[in-house]
């Protein structure tokens, strides 16, 4: 299986994948989402809104909360499939109240972000201009693929504010891509959350990597291939899936729709955060 390599330098994304033991990879393949999406978020919104109304993400339902997704994340159709919602059972809503309650309880300390670099937590990208900041922790990413403890997130997320460069807005939790949904519904319950990951990555070959970065890509999250035909007449190669599961709970929000937000191009910091 290919994984992701942070380690190797950035001439080509292809570069970037390498055989590795599960353990290495799954940090390595959280890192680099990191990396990789914290330079892809700093482009212009602008330009990646111009292509986010094509289609439906395979996979997802545009209907409800979901229109509410912020463009960043709307201009990915075509390469993420984000997980159904469920038929609510007994006793979900109640376990998910518990849950957002125990990881805010968990991460109070962190409003300090150098408590967080102190307990082993990297920024990702932080020479880059982003409105959201990853501080992933690599112990946490690995024992995430074997048991969920809300207590210990991949990533904790800060928003960039006029003020204050990092101010804690909430947290990432990743699951192995070969985890079925029934296991990711066991963590936190599909009928009230919607887990994602993404797919249909077609990487740039070495020549043409910046174009990751313009105003009409091809190549990468943001781009118009999704297809491994067009990827390969393009040159590129094509992954169908890359990264973990992943979500991104934003526990200072008091209404539960807002608390799985899957809009980041907006500060999370609730009503008395």
């Amino acid at each position: 299986m290919k994984f992701l390599d942070i380690h190797r330098p950035f001439t080509s994304f292809t570069s970037l994948f390498t055989q590795e033991s599960t353990r290495a990879s799954a940090f390595r393949c959280t890192a680099l989402l990191v990396l990789l999406g914290a330079s892809l978020m700093a482009a212009p919104v602008r330009a990646r809104q111009q292509d986010s109304s094509k289609g439906s993400m395979a996979g997802m339902d545009m209907s409800g909360d979901m229109k509410n997704m912020g463009p960043s994340m709307a201009a990915m159709a075509g390469h993420m499939y984000i997980t159904p919602l469920r038929p609510k059972q007994p006793g979900d809503e109640e376990k998910v109240k518990a849950l957002v309650v125990q990881i805010q309880a968990s991460i109070e300390r962190y409003r300090d972000y150098r408590k967080a670099l102190e307990d082993g937590y990297v920024i990702g990208n932080p020479k880059v201009d982003q409105p959201q900041f990853h501080f992933t922790k690599e112990a946490n990413v690995l024992e995430a693929e074997h048991h969920f403890d809300p207590t210990k997130p991949s990533s904790l997320l800060y928003f960039q504010t006029p003020t204050q460069r990092y101010k804690l807005e909430g947290v990432m939790f990743t699951v192995p891509p070969t985890a079925s949904e029934d296991e990711l519904n066991a963590r936190i319950p599909l009928s009230i959350v919607r887990w994602h990951k993404h797919t249909n990555f077609c990487a740039a070959p070495a020549n043409r990597v910046k174009e990751y970065l313009g105003k009409h890509p091809k190549f990468g999250m943001f781009g118009s291939i999704n297809t491994a035909d067009a990827c390969k007449a393009e040159g590129g190669t094509f992954y169908p899936g890359i990264f973990t599961w992943m979500i991104h709970v934003f526990p200072y929000e008091s209404d539960l729709k807002d608390v799985f937000s899957m809009n980041d191009d907006i500060p999370h910091f609730g009503s008395t955060n």
